[in-house]
């Protein structure tokens, strides 16, 4: 569109125009997505909508500080350790996630308080135990 709005018209009847035009010369036919319902639209408005779209079709995501990367990975952690093969593997996992949470107590990270403390082995280990004995 290299036209210029001719001096005397209002945007609005000259933008309504251009439209109607490229519609009849078939410019917005065979479009993406034509013809499906606008994807999120019944969604409350979010202004960085477009940013977390792109993070999800790069397969990315929002980087967090590292206290909530610590108990995001210490939930992980004791998921991993309850879903092990053996016991050895359990306290291995559980092991190296309570190494990294002492360690931050000791230094501190950055972000929220981390409100985090090492995981009980013997307890989460029991647990393992019950879970694979059925």
């Amino acid at each position: 569109m290299t036209e210029h709005k001719p001096p005397g018209v209002n945007f609005e009847s000259w933008i309504d125009r251009q439209i109607r035009e490229a519609e009849e010369r078939g410019e917005f036919d065979d479009l993406p997505g034509a013809g499906k319902p606008i994807p999120g639209l019944d969604k409350p408005h979010d202004d960085m909508w477009w940013v977390k779209q792109k993070l999800r079709e790069e397969g990315l995501s929002f980087p967090l500080p590292p206290t909530l990367a610590l108990r995001k990975d210490a939930e992980e952690a004791l998921a991993a350790a309850l879903g092990a093969r053996t016991e050895a593997e359990a306290r291995e996992i559980v092991s190296e996630i309570n190494e990294r949470i002492r360690k931050a107590i000791r230094t501190g990270l950055q972000g929220p308080p981390l409100n985090l403390m090492p995981y009980d082995v013997e307890q989460i280990v029991s647990d393992w135990r019950q879970r694979h004995a059925r």
